[in-house]
């Protein structure tokens, strides 16, 4: 068995690092391997990722697009088949929905959807309610409330 101690690298794994600007025996003096003038000859000079030597930038040339609603507002869908896991009589609100991590934030706006079926009358508290949902809930004996924000 090998022995930490005895450990070697392998012929041509470790090779000593370029000593730069060490005369003209070295190899690499005087422009120390940077070639003649040029903005990479220069301290400090290189060129950015995205600079594409003077061509008009990518981010330039794509048209811009299309248009952002401020004032959009975003709702947390939860279907119908989502609410199968609630026990009949219960009252489903964005609290309960949020503490069982069907919805991401407590403050979000919730939009019940009539994806799926549901069998046990439930108190359904939401901010929207789609036409099939609302049908599908009061079918079955439950009830929708919607609340303000």
């Amino acid at each position: 068995m090998v022995k930490i101690h005895e450990l070697k690298s392998p012929e041509g794994a470790r090779r000593e690092r370029k000593r730069k600007g060490r005369g003209p025996g070295s190899g690499h003096g005087q422009t120390s391997g940077r070639g003649d003038k040029g903005q990479k000859a220069r301290s400090g000079g290189n060129v950015q990722p995205w600079f594409e030597g003077g061509q008009l930038p990518l981010h330039r040339r794509v048209p811009k697009r299309g248009f952002s609603n401020i004032f959009r507002q975003e709702y947390a869908v939860i279907n119908l088949r989502d609410l199968t896991a609630f026990e009949a009589g219960m009252t489903v609100g964005p609290d309960l929905l949020w503490e069982r991590g069907m919805i991401k934030h407590r403050d979000d706006l919730v939009k019940i959807l009539g994806k799926g079926e549901i069998h046990q009358p439930l108190q359904v508290l939401a901010h929207k309610f789609s036409r099939s949902a609302a049908e599908k809930i009061q079918a079955v004996g439950g009830k929708i409330e919607v609340i303000g924000r």
